[in-house]
């Protein structure tokens, strides 16, 4: 099993996980990861995106669960719980004999495609809901090389995750229990402690405002038409693509302006926008509903502002900020809007490398209530994963942009080499800033001096651990900066994310079309990269 660092588990292509005994082994070294107390007698949550092969690996993981001690498995009803969902499951929910769940596999592979041939993924989460620390995912990685046996009850009938209700086995360990509950009950629950419902009702019936909510074909479509129609009283024509598929409808489950053509059509935006007038407001989730596109009438709000106007509103509009916040977060290539709203409020500000789990330990210590990443992932410490579907409740109330205009670049690149070649010359080239000045002024005159260059390395607060080359940074005079980061969240290949930053104080110019403003620093990127002369690639697979 290759070692991904980039997600809490494991992500492959579908054919991968289907080799004999593949995922049982990395089951089985989970289950030998986590101290004793967490496996035997304990509650375990399985549950996932719904796409393709996630009911077999359902019904092998309830056997080996009961085979090495587990007490009772959760299931989300046909195997459907969003990855914010899950945590609030194991954060929230008490079983009729008062059992708590003490961790769970997830089976998504985010917002990557699903299908026969495309993606599947597990990971697994701990008992304050959020992903595993990385000294657990190291050992579960070591015990993958070593691996002799599993533990599985083959002759365990395979159970029917369609009927709610408790399945009691004589498993190897004695009676074992398997809960199948509906999925959206506990996540709507904790969503009508956050939030006014009742306001937000009222703005969903006045006919100034429309919007509509595309799920495409994830599992946020499980959550849609319960909260937004029965709950908030919106037309389901609200609604788009909110049947969860094993495939999601043949589509990428991306939200961004690429995959979400549908959606960003009908917002009036892209060559094939629909002449029809546009609702007043739009969004998008992923597969796995943790993810969020936020869309205004003719206009893209990028994820980096949105975590921005969330923590600067955040008191005013959610009763569960009433009290204040304890602090903000974000990772390390999103942008710096944040930090300014930080400085406003005077609020503690922490910036951590990309990876959920270092918003968790923050919060865990009280030392954080409202954090994002620039991969379109907002949240706050009512869970500990990012939560798109919180996200698009807060900015339903009605949210203005703040002033950054910042772009995303992604590009997949041949192989790892290529990636790890350029990543290479870059952090050789920050030596000497005298030079990549010269480089710089030789490309674009008009751009600002680098004042700084560095590898991303954070040291975590709470816990004291270290982690190393999250990302290389070039820091302009005039607060402008480029990112690189090699990502692993894909299942093959390697991707590198170039994250262009320019903040504009000027409001006269913050209307501006992003690709004509970040035109000079796009191409001073590109060229001090050598992005061609590594990747054979002068234009990026997707942009957001």
């Amino acid at each position: 099993m290759a070692k991904n660092r980039g997600t809490s588990g494991l992500r492959k292509k579908v054919k991968v996980f289907k080799q004999p005994n593949y995922l049982h082994n990395f089951v089985q070294s989970t289950f030998d990861a986590l101290s004793a107390d967490k496996v035997r007698g304990a509650t375990l949550v399985v549950s996932g995106d719904g796409r393709y092969y996630s009911k077999d690996a359902i019904q092998i993981i309830v056997k080996m669960a009961a085979a090495n001690g587990v007490r009772r498995v959760w299931i989300g009803q046909n195997g459907l719980l969003s990855t914010p969902a899950v945590s609030a499951v194991i954060r929230e929910r008490v079983g009729a004999d008062g059992s708590k769940a003490s961790g769970a596999f997830i089976l998504t592979a985010s917002h990557n495609p699903g299908g026969p041939r495309e993606d599947f993924g597990i990971k697994y989460n701990m008992e304050n809901g959020g992903p595993a620390p990385e000294a657990v995912t190291d050992r579960i990685y070591e015990n993958t090389k070593t691996i002799k046996e599993y533990l599985i009850a083959e002759d365990l009938p395979d159970v029917d995750i369609s009927a709610i209700g408790i399945t009691s086995f004589e498993g190897p360990e004695g009676q074992f229990d398997v809960d199948v509950f509906d999925s959206a009950t506990d996540y709507v629950k904790l969503m009508k402690s956050i939030f006014d419902f009742q306001s937000i009702q009222k703005l969903l019936s006045s006919p100034k405002f429309t919007f509509c909510y595309d799920a495409l074909h994830g599992v946020a479509g499980a959550y849609a038409k319960r909260i937004f129609v029965e709950e908030l009283g919106a037309e389901e024509s609200s609604l788009m693509n909110c049947v969860p598929k094993e495939d999601f409808g043949g589509g990428h489950p991306d939200p961004n302006l690429t995959y979400a053509k549908e959606l960003v059509a009908r917002m009036g935006l892209g060559k094939s926008s629909s002449h029809d007038e546009p609702p007043e407001f739009g969004a998008a989730a992923d597969g796995d509903a943790d993810r969020n596109m936020i869309l205004g009438k003719r206009f893209f709000v990028t994820p980096s502002d949105s975590v921005a106007i969330i923590a600067a509103n955040a008191v005013q509009a959610i009763p569960y900020f009433s009290s204040g916040l304890k602090g903000v977060a974000r990772s390390m290539p999103t942008s710096a809007a944040l930090d300014v709203v930080a400085k406003h409020l005077n609020l503690k500000f922490f910036e951590v490398p990309t990876g959920w789990k270092f918003f968790g330990n923050l919060m865990d210590a009280g030392l954080c209530s409202v954090c994002g990443e620039e991969s379109f992932g907002t949240g706050s410490d009512h869970i500990r994963e990012k939560d798109g579907i919180w996200a698009r409740l807060y900015a339903s109330i009605g949210l203005s942009m703040v002033a950054t205009i910042i772009r995303v670049m992604t590009m997949r690149m041949l192989t790892q080499l290529q990636a790890k070649e350029l990543m290479a010359y870059l952090v050789q080239l920050q030596s000497d800033l005298p030079e990549v000045n010269k480089i710089v002024k030789g490309i674009r005159s008009d751009v600002a001096k680098v004042i700084h260059a560095d590898e991303f390395e954070y040291k975590d607060p709470v816990d004291g651990s270290i982690s190393k080359h999250q990302g290389i940074r070039y820091l302009f005079e005039d607060g402008s900066r480029l990112v690189f980061r090699l990502s692993g969240t894909g299942s093959e290949g390697a991707t590198i994310r170039l994250y262009i930053e320019q903040y504009e104080k000027d409001p006269s110019k913050t209307g501006r079309d992003s690709q004509d403003a970040l035109a000079p620093l796009v191409e001073v990127a590109l060229k001090l990269s050598k992005m061609e002369e590594f990747t054979g690639r002068s234009a990026p697979t997707v942009i957001t």
